[in-house]
């Protein structure tokens, strides 16, 4: 396997924090108490390590997997439904989670039964063979 030498990519606290879904004063409070690891960069300002940072997020992400034990879907997204579209058939439910709009389109039955409107709290439960990975 071929490996690729490139340099560290590290994270300034207010990306971390919008990467984790927290505000900057939670990822501060992390990092101060010693559950995030953070450095100094040349200028003086703390940077998160990529591979730090992705350590704590698969930690953080670990105990919302041991909410849903009968389950072999991990990929969990809560939020609020903002959008239900009914029609004969089916429904198309639209749900914000945190800065991710998750779209999905179920039976209208189940969206009856589920009783989903806007406002209503929803997890985007998601699982696929197919996921598509890009880089900003």
């Amino acid at each position: 396997m071929r490996r690729y030498h490139r340099r560290m990519h590290t994270y300034r606290i207010g990306e971390a924090a919008a990467l984790m879904g927290v505000s900057v004063d939670t990822l501060r409070r992390w990092v101060d108490s010693g559950r995030l690891t953070a450095e100094r960069d040349e200028q003086g300002r703390r940077i998160i390590p990529g591979p730090a940072l992705a350590a704590f997020a698969r930690e953080v992400a670990s105990g919302t997997d041991r909410d849903h034990p009968g389950s072999s879907a991990r990929n969990r997204f809560s939020g609020i439904v903002t959008e239900v579209i009914l029609g004969d058939v089916s429904a198309q439910v639209e749900i914000q989670a945190g800065p991710f709009r998750v779209v999905s389109m179920i039976s209208r039955e189940s969206a009856e039964e589920l009783k989903l409107e806007p406002g209503v709290p929803a997890v985007a439960v998601i699982k696929s063979t197919n996921v598509v990975v890009e880089t900003p």
